[in-house]
């Protein structure tokens, strides 16, 4: 014959303890700060490669809008001269879009453009503010400064 221990030996021996309970929480808490940390260098690099390659596809509509109409799209025209068809002089006769839409840096602003350039050596600047939002700052990011030097 058996002997069964009374339920509370039982509930003792499969329950936990509260400092059990705070001290995995602790651990768990640390570690995931800890990954947060590391992860955010990532995201920051992913950031710069995302601006990278925009820069590198409005570089490529800009160069077809120009073979395509003669010349670059003005300051006043700017970017959105490559998704809709310019109602500012100079209007190009043989329009057609480059691009479905124009891309939004990874903080949600629009990349800002500029012909004739004053920092590039190609005929026009593009940039973004950077995370700051604010232009002319030390953070912004152009087709004159490639990220991949941070």
């Amino acid at each position: 014959m058996k002997i069964r221990p009374s339920n509370t030996q039982t509930r003792q021996a499969a329950a936990f303890t509260l400092i059990e309970i705070v001290i995995t929480l602790t651990i768990i808490a640390i570690l995931a700060s800890g990954s947060i940390y590391l992860l955010k260098g990532q995201i920051d690099s992913a950031k710069d490669t995302r601006v990278d390659s925009d820069l590198q596809a409005i570089g490529l509509a800009l160069q077809s809008y120009e073979s395509r109409a003669l010349r670059m799209p003005t300051t006043e025209q700017g970017l959105h001269a490559l998704v809709e068809k310019p109602t500012i002089e100079p209007i190009p006769e043989n329009y057609r879009a480059f691009m479905e839409e124009m891309p939004k840096d990874p903080w949600g602003q629009e990349y800002k453009y500029r012909f004739p350039a004053q920092k590039s050596k190609k005929p026009y600047d593009v940039w973004t503010v950077g995370a700051d939002g604010q232009d002319g700052t030390e953070d912004d990011i152009g087709n004159w400064k490639k990220t991949a030097a941070k």
